[in-house]
């Protein structure tokens, strides 16, 4: 089912609209081909014809990371003590079971999991390319296409942040499980992603997994790849220390020295974690503009740490957040948990405002992701459109101009009333307008890649 914008006008009314700074009451959408082409305040009551939308309403949420296929890792990875490395083995083996097919039906079921937590756009960072040992399909890039079809199916926009991964480690080849991901080499990787197109739901960006995962001579290559294309150019980046001591050993430098000298950072690249950093990474990602995505609640699950976010920020990196490995996929939660996992390292409170955390899970995020034209609600943007309960169990009591400290600090995923993208309602009354029965489609398709 393709993903269209609404043709027809239509004009949405918000009981209370985040507007960027400030919760505003009584606020007129209109939307037309897709797009806001009006914002009018101090309306109180809905307009003749208007589609009432209860609650306060966000700009659509941005998932600047997502892994689709560890959906399927939800619980059994929690069984028994381990490590990141330990808890690898099994991400490995349900990659090798997945197909064309079997990650289109999980892919799909976890993007319209995401619309029910108000996502609007997700950033796939996709390594799954090629058959079990390495063969390509008929189509080498039936996996990514896959990945795309499920986001219009499920409602959703999606970057495919298609990956380049030819090394197990610094001088090593891929092994048994890391084959699939390979295309061998750095050019090899460009002539296949330069198959991959956009369309009205879809951009194409360039990833590059690790520094240990692509060789240093070719970090280069797919750096220009996404330069000369203008596209978001993510990387996963020194998320375990063991990737930092591996790094120095080979090339006497840290991971985010080596991007430095081969061109990797910049305004349009996001690297994803940042974890553990020196000072002088710190200065060398924030001076370059250079984004970083923060994914809370995978960081803590794998026991990876809490990066330095404050100090990353204040040298001039934008912040994103991502569900990665969807340990839970809930936007608001990232957002709380970046500003909490902060207070407990530092003891301290209000690092950032509600409206900081929103702006990264909103209208940065979308940077992060090529989407320059979502993220706000204002006349010329994208019509996506996020809306929370503000009478649950959770969010019932504070003030409607508190909007945005309940929305961060209360709210949950399950307190998405309404999910709308490109002017079309996805999520209407908390129910998947697509896929009406997203529990069934999600035990469905992960039974089917568990064996």
């Amino acid at each position: 089912m393709p993903l269209t914008p609404q043709a027809t006008p239509i004009t949405y009314w918000l009981e209370h609209a985040w507007l960027g700074t400030h919760v505003e009451p009584g606020v007129a959408v209109e939307v037309a081909d897709g797009r806001i082409t009006a914002v009018r305040t101090g309306t109180p009551t809905p307009p003749p014809g208007a589609e009432a939308l209860r609650g306060l309403t966000l700009p659509g949420l941005a998932n600047a990371h997502s892994h689709a296929f560890h959906r399927a890792l939800r619980g059994t990875v929690q069984v028994g003590s381990g490590t990141f490395w330990t808890w690898r083995e099994v991400m490995y083996g349900v990659a090798d079971r997945l197909t064309p097919d079997s990650y289109y039906a999980l892919a799909r079921a976890t993007y319209a999991e995401m619309a029910l937590a108000g996502i609007t756009c997700v950033g796939e960072f996709h390594y799954l390319h090629h058959a079990p040992g390495g063969t390509r399909y008929g189509d080498p890039n039936a996996m990514g296409e896959a990945l795309i079809a499920a986001a219009a199916d499920a409602g959703i926009r999606i970057t495919l942040l298609d990956t380049a991964y030819l090394s197990a480690g610094f001088g090593d080849p891929p092994n048994r499980h890391q084959l699939r991901f390979s295309d061998g080499t750095a050019d090899a990787w460009a002539e296949r992603a330069d198959a991959l197109k956009s369309r009205e739901h879809a951009r194409i960006g360039a990833a590059i997994h690790s520094v240990r995962a692509v060789p240093a001579g070719q970090l280069g290559t797919v750096a220009d790849w996404a330069r000369e294309r203008r596209a978001p150019l993510h990387v996963h980046l020194s998320e375990q220390t063991a990737e930092n001591d591996a790094c120095r050993a080979a090339h006497g430098r840290t991971p985010t020295q080596l991007l430095s000298e081969h061109g990797a950072l910049g305004s349009r690249t996001t690297a994803v974690h940042a974890t553990h950093l020196t000072d002088e990474d710190i200065a060398l990602l924030g001076g370059s503009t250079t984004g970083v995505c923060m994914c809370p609640t995978t960081e803590r699950d794998l026991a990876d740490g809490i990066g330095p976010a404050v100090r990353l920020q204040a040298e001039g990196s934008p912040l994103s957040l991502g569900s990665d490995s969807h340990a839970v996929i809930d936007l608001l939660e990232e957002a709380r948990a970046m500003e909490l996992d902060e207070r407990l390292r530092t003891r301290t409170r209000g690092h950032w405002t509600a409206a900081a955390l929103l702006r990264a899970a909103t209208a940065d995020g979308h940077q992060a992701l090529g989407w320059d034209d979502a993220g706000a609600i204002e006349t010329g943007a994208l019509a996506d459109l996020t809306t929370i309960a503000l009478d649950s169990v959770r969010t019932a009591g504070p003030l409607p101009r508190l909007g945005a400290e309940t929305a961060v600090f209360a709210a949950s995923a399950a307190d998405v009333r309404h999910t709308i993208v490109g002017g079309r309602q996805i999520v209407r009354d908390g129910v998947h307008t697509r896929v009406p029965d997203v529990p069934t489609a999600l035990a469905d398709s992960i039974a089917a890649v568990r064996g």
